[in-house]
């Protein structure tokens, strides 16, 4: 104990005697990659594709370039959890399309969307119950509104009335009320008046008090901070009610209030409303404040109170730990008007012992009387997929076991026992029977698919093994068990199952690639063996057209079986170019089990797709990339698998160096190793326990864990119960020990819970103080991820500067005899 806060002391003193760090020589503003990289990143974008409810259509919509960083940089409130474009009054950092088409399955026909506004940016699609229309948010420079469009005519419309903008803070702001005539919308209120001042002179201190109440959190940002940020928030997020015609004709539902959501029953008669009300928290987000639940009529009246639930400040941190009363209050998938929830048993604490953990209700309309018990659960509540009164699935979890069940039960007579129809470890990927296929249900709703008069349900699922993922679709007959595979991607192809178009002829849609074909979607008539191509979608990065790639597996030293995806730069030839420099981008994972941490996670025949994040980027600049080579973090039994995190952590890295070397394509002086977040974290600890690295390429990771004190990732135990293992994982604590370069890339307004922009700017000040090569770049008004085309391309810059400098151009590592190793 005295040498972990000993170290601690020292390196805090250390920080402070640097001070403020100087400003590195470096061309001033943003900077541009290669051509070859900008051109890859500004290469168009492919369509993200919807199919309708009556599967006769397929919508593509239009995706834009990177946002550039004017945009990105937009007024921004950050407010108990949520981040606000003021502007708009809506969500910041959102995904956008730009255009609509329709495409008819049977013969093809296209039908461009028209009548949009000009620069309308587009995203919340939701088809209508009946198939015919499509609506989605429309989101202007200064305002939210809600639009359709026909299939018929593909005309599209505002459907909210001019004077009216939507209310954009708590996510989509709309749902379907009925047969596709009539929406729940949350508008601003019209005469809520002019935006908070913040008063010049305080009215007091601000005063956060605890009277011996166990209240533990995670580290989380953009928390309220005082009186003048809950008046923001209350002025942004209080909408007001509306049931809104499609024609433009709006009926005001009740009062103004904080909605966090509104759903309609799926028979359309009742609206499922929750309102965050008063104390809120200085240290939790929105999701812990008290809530009210309703149900309200289509006149806003209430009809029944759901739950009236106190601030979440005493939920234990142990995982599977969850908040007391109702809880997951949602409405029956297949049902008119059914409310279904579930209430812990053990208190809600899920580091107690307990037979029984949660018991799960519904409560049909009028919501009179008791609610009746669905099932009772000796693990946490995961679920209820609905088909109807004779089947429905219910999960179960836990997360020490990494344990998931799955109950069949008759909703409609529950005097019979719920059957186990799954029961293994969630991290079992190779014996995961796949999920329920949805369609929907008799009031629009999705429901799981049957046939042969309920006896027959469909299953979708990945299909892991060990030659890689084979996605596949099979039937299930609930009464026999028995299995048909009716689908199954086969070599040389990745063909993922999408949606089931008929179950009789057996149409379905799937989305099929290949190493050198890009993804496009397809209509499979599995009767026939025929298939009929719905897209053309072309490469998007063609410059990588020729690479190599390779699903390798190679042994820890411990015997855990490992995997990674080599990719190899197009034209490389092993006798006549030699051993490559590589890089490994990474993301270590907590497991139970040898067995599960041993599973091939990927597929050798998927087609590479790069983004701005994606190490293959660089296959261009000619390095070889072993791509999410598995780093599994095991703690078996009741051993925790961070006792011995940095010991895996290097053993792992070692024997993906040893695979690369001994294939005769990677140089072992040459290696570089990132990640981001928690890949960000596995880098530096990489740097500061081997030598195996020349640069580390760490972006957006949090390193110094007395920062995260109540827990992180899968760490469930408190630095005070642990302290050990928290000065061990922090390569802040062993800065000291960082003797290769390292590039630190950061935003500079990254929410993500535990990764504060000062984890790298701490970081950062330590290896400046003792010395070491290491660069920080903190990425203006930028999150967790990136966005903005600016940033991006000046992270491409950095990244291929810092590459070539060393770990291109590195000089061959000196060995203790003397002997000299390398090209």
């Amino acid at each position: 104990m005295t040498t972990f806060f000993s170290r601690a002391i020292f390196l805090f003193v250390l920080l402070s005697a640097v001070g403020a760090m100087a400003t590195e020589s470096a061309p001033a503003g943003y900077q541009m990659p290669t051509q070859v990289l900008a051109d890859i990143i500004d290469a168009p974008q492919t369509p993200w594709v919807l199919v309708s409810p009556d599967n006769e259509w397929l919508v593509f919509v239009g995706r834009p370039g990177l946002p550039s960083i004017e945009e990105v940089a937009q007024p921004e409130l950050r407010l108990a959890g949520l981040r606000i474009n003021p502007r708009i009054n809506g969500r910041s950092r959102q995904v956008y399309g730009n255009s609509v088409k329709f495409q008819r399955l049977d013969d093809g026909k296209e039908r461009q969307v028209t009548g949009l506004p000009e620069g309308a940016r587009l995203n919340g699609f939701s088809w209508s119950d009946d198939g015919k229309r499509i609506a989605f948010v429309v989101t202007l420079s200064d305002r939210i509104s809600l639009w359709t469009a026909e299939l018929k005519s593909g005309k599209a419309r505002q459907a909210t009335p001019e004077t009216m903008s939507l209310n954009g803070v708590y996510g989509r702001p709309y749902s379907w009320l009925d047969d596709g005539n009539k929406l729940v919308v949350r508008a601003i209120v019209s005469d809520r008046g002019q935006v908070p001042v913040e008063p010049l002179v305080p009215e007091g201190p601000v005063i956060q008090e605890n009277l011996g109440k166990k209240a533990p959190a995670r580290t989380h940002q953009d928390l309220l901070k005082n009186k003048f940020d809950e008046s923001l928030y209350e002025y942004y997020a209080t909408s007001q009610a509306y049931i809104l015609e499609r024609k433009g004709k709006a009926k005001k539902l009740g009062e103004p209030a904080l909605f966090r959501r509104m759903a309609s029953s799926p028979g359309g008669d009742f609206i499922l409303t929750e309102k965050v009300k008063k104390p809120y928290s200085y240290s939790l987000q929105e999701n812990k404040f008290p809530r009210l639940i309703e149900v309200i009529d289509r006149d806003g009246e209430l009809v029944y109170e759901v739950a009236n639930l106190p601030l979440q400040d005493q939920i234990p941190i142990s995982f599977g730990s969850v908040a007391k009363g109702r809880r997951s209050i949602n409405w029956r998938s297949d049902a008119k008007a059914t409310l279904y929830w579930a209430e812990a048993l053990d208190g809600g604490d899920g580091g107690v012992e307990a037979e029984e953990r949660d018991r799960v209700f519904t409560l049909e309309a009028p919501f009179e009387g008791p609610p009746e018990e669905l099932t009772i659960l000796a693990q946490r509540y995961g679920g209820v997929t609905w088909g109807n009164d004779n089947l429905a699935f219910v999960s179960s979890w836990w997360w020490k076991t990494r344990n998931v069940k799955i109950w069949q039960i008759q909703p409609g007579d529950r005097s019979i026992a719920p059957k186990l129809i799954e029961d293994r470890s969630w991290q079992d990927r190779y014996n995961d029977p796949g999920t329920p296929v949805m369609h929907p249900g008799p009031y629009g709703a999705p429901v799981m698919l049957t046939a042969n008069n309920g006896q027959t349900i469909f299953l979708s699922g990945d299909g892991a093994s060990p030659e890689g993922d084979r996605p596949f679709l099979d039937s299930a007959n609930l009464k026999t068990g028995d299995k048909k595979r009716l689908f199954h991607s086969e070599a040389p192809y990745y063909e993922r199952f999408v949606q089931l178009v008929d179950a009789k002829k057996q149409h379905i849609i799937t989305r099929r690639e290949s190493q050198k074909e890009p993804p496009n979607y397809y209509l499979r008539d599995l009767k026939k063996d025929k298939l009929t191509a719905l897209t053309t979608f072309p490469d998007p990065a063609p410059q990588l057209a020729g690479l190599s790639k390779e699903l390798i597996t190679y042994k820890r030293a411990d015997g855990v079986d490992l995997t990674g995806t080599l990719y190899l730069p197009p034209g490389y030839d092993k006798d006549r170019d030699g051993s490559l420099p590589v890089i490994m981008w990474a993301y270590p994972t907590e497991f139970k089990s040898k067995k599960d941490a041993g599973q091939v996670t990927d597929s050798p025949y998927r087609f590479t797709r790069v983004g701005w994040y994606s190490p293959m980027l660089y296959l261009t600049l000619g390095y070889a990339v072993l791509d999410d080579p598995t780093m599994p973090i095991i703690g078996e039994g009741d051993v925790e698998s961070n006792d011995s995190f940095v010991e895996q952590l290097v053993m792992s890295a070692q024997a993906a160096v040893d695979a690369v070397v001994e294939r005769g394509v990677g140089d072992k002086d040459r290696m570089a190793i990132g990640g981001h977040s928690y890949g960000a974290f596995m880098a530096a600890n990489l740097l500061a326990h081997s030598d195996l690295f020349r640069l580390g390429l760490p972006r957006s990771g949090a390193y110094n864990r007395s920062l995260t004190p109540f827990g992180f990732q899968a760490e469930e135990r408190t630095i005070w119960e642990a302290p050990e293992v928290y000065f061990a994982m922090s390569p802040f604590m062993h800065a000291d020990k960082i003797d290769e370069p390292i590039l630190i890339v950061h935003g500079d307004a990254d929410n993500n819970s535990g990764t504060y922009p000062m984890q790298s700017e701490r970081l950062y000040g330590a290896l400046k103080g003792l010395g070491a090569t290491a660069r920080l770049v903190m990425l203006p008004h930028e999150s967790h991820s990136y966005r903005a085309r600016e940033s991006v391309m000046h992270v491409l810059w950095e990244t291929s500067t810092w590459l070539d400098r060393y770990v291109m151009n590195a000089k061959p590592r000196l060995l203790e005899e003397g002997e000299v190793t390398g090209p």
